[in-house]
């Protein structure tokens, strides 16, 4: 939360886009973010404090795909146009569902790419807070970590992190939520998967603990698409 007094750290890395969960709505972000050089801001949310902010620069063009179903509220659908081509960017914060336990968390990730099965299935990336992890696949089923993972493979979308240090799901060797920001108590919960032509020469870094931790009790994912 209160991105507004933390954004400067993320604008030292040039970034073309920037996926925030827990952002304030865009009429305080235009406030503050005054003089920064963006391009556009997106945002969706019910509170004015705490909603999922598409923040882009540089030369690239960002929309919400007309396909957008607000069932599944925060995963959210973006095209990205650059030059001549054109990316869908899934833009996730998996959240509780305050009636059905199925559409909660990853739930709600699992049953939004079936929905949108038809636009994975070009160029696409899709990033953020998913909530999940195969250690709690056992307590959904289906539409556990593991199922997302596999419908993802199928359609030649991979994890960037896995894919990079050529590990196994639940092989992580850095965390990327820190509860209560304690570094005892650490999760692997955000990731960025991507399609298989966008991820050949792709770099990733997660924000170090120390560097980050007094901003956010997540770190970030840094990614690098050439």
């Amino acid at each position: 939360m209160a991105f507004r007094k933390k954004y400067h750290k993320l604008l030292v890395s040039n970034p073309d886009i920037i996926v925030i969960q827990e952002s304030e709505n865009k009429e305080k972000l235009v406030q503050f973010l005054d003089g920064v050089d963006y391009k556009q801001i997106l945002w969706f949310g019910d509170n004015p404090h705490k909603g999922v902010a598409i923040i882009g620069f540089n030369n690239y063009q960002i929309q919400l795909h007309d396909k957008y179903n607000p069932e599944y509220k925060y995963v959210i659908p973006l095209t990205i146009q650059a030059d001549k081509e054109l990316i869908h960017l899934f833009a996730i914060w998996a959240m509780p569902h305050s009636t059905d336990k199925s559409k909660s968390y990853v739930g709600q990730v699992w049953n939004s790419i079936h929905y949108y099965k038809q636009e994975l299935k070009t160029k696409s990336i899709l990033i953020g807070d998913f909530n999940s992890h195969v250690r709690w696949d056992t307590e959904r089923h289906p539409g556990n970590h593991s199922g997302v993972v596999a419908f993802l493979k199928d359609l030649n979308i991979h994890s960037c992190y896995h894919h990079f240090y050529q590990i196994e799901q639940g092989q992580e060797l850095d965390s990327t939520w820190y509860m209560y920001k304690h570094a005892d108590k650490s999760y692997h919960l955000d990731y960025c998967f991507a399609s298989a032509c966008l991820i050949k020469d792709m770099t990733i870094e997660i924000g170090r603990f120390d560097d980050w931790i007094a901003l956010s009790d997540h770190l970030p994912l840094i990614i690098n698409f050439s």
